[in-house]
């Protein structure tokens, strides 16, 4: 089946995809606004490792489903383009794991570590074997993409409402007894 044919039978999946992963991003913009305003500051390096790759994952997602809608004339030259995005998101990956075993603000909990560090790794391994399958098994190596597409999706919905969800329960400060809530101004 030539290249355009077989990209082609997946062009509506990619156009979904991709326009949610660039929608997500700027949902994850709104989550870096509402982690500013919070009135406990947080540092760089928590921020590096809990909000930054949530915008690289959505970012890898929109890059990969630009790279398959491309008029590529050969599979190879997709495979090596995504082959690419799949190697240095591992290394990322495992640059993420670094800073979450060093960060000091936040003690990441088993569904941090299941969530920021495994399901990532999990997404862009499975990115790099498809990408090294796709000249040969195209049709498995198309679901293996699409496979990395959704997880990498559902991990960056996941960790972007995590983090408005701890900001707006854990780091809001509670009124201790006694002390009257503000009016607003009429």
């Amino acid at each position: 089946m030539p290249t355009q044919d077989t990209l082609l039978r997946w062009e509506n999946f990619y156009i979904i995809v991709g326009s949610s992963a660039g929608a997500l991003t700027g949902l994850q913009f709104v989550v870096m606004a509402l982690v500013a305003d919070s009135q406990s500051r947080t540092d760089t390096s928590t921020i590096d490792t809990f909000g930054t790759p949530t915008v690289v994952h959505f970012c890898a997602v929109l890059l990969v489903s630009s790279l398959l809608s491309a008029p590529w004339p050969a599979l190879s030259q997709a495979s090596a383009a995504i082959g690419i995005c799949g190697a240095a998101g591992v290394i990322y990956s495992l640059i993420v794991v670094r800073r979450a075993r060093h960060v000091t603000a936040y003690k990441p909990e088993l569904e941090d570590w299941i969530f920021h560090c495994v399901l990532p790794l999990v997404a862009y391994t499975t990115l790099l074997f498809a990408a090294i399958a796709l000249t040969f098994r195209h049709v498995p190596a198309l679901f293996g993409v699409a496979l990395f597409t959704l997880i990498l999706l559902f991990v960056g919905i996941h960790n972007a409402w995590d983090t408005v969800t701890y900001v707006t329960v854990a780091r809001k400060p509670r009124p201790t007894m006694g002390e009257e809530t503000p009016r607003p101004p009429s």
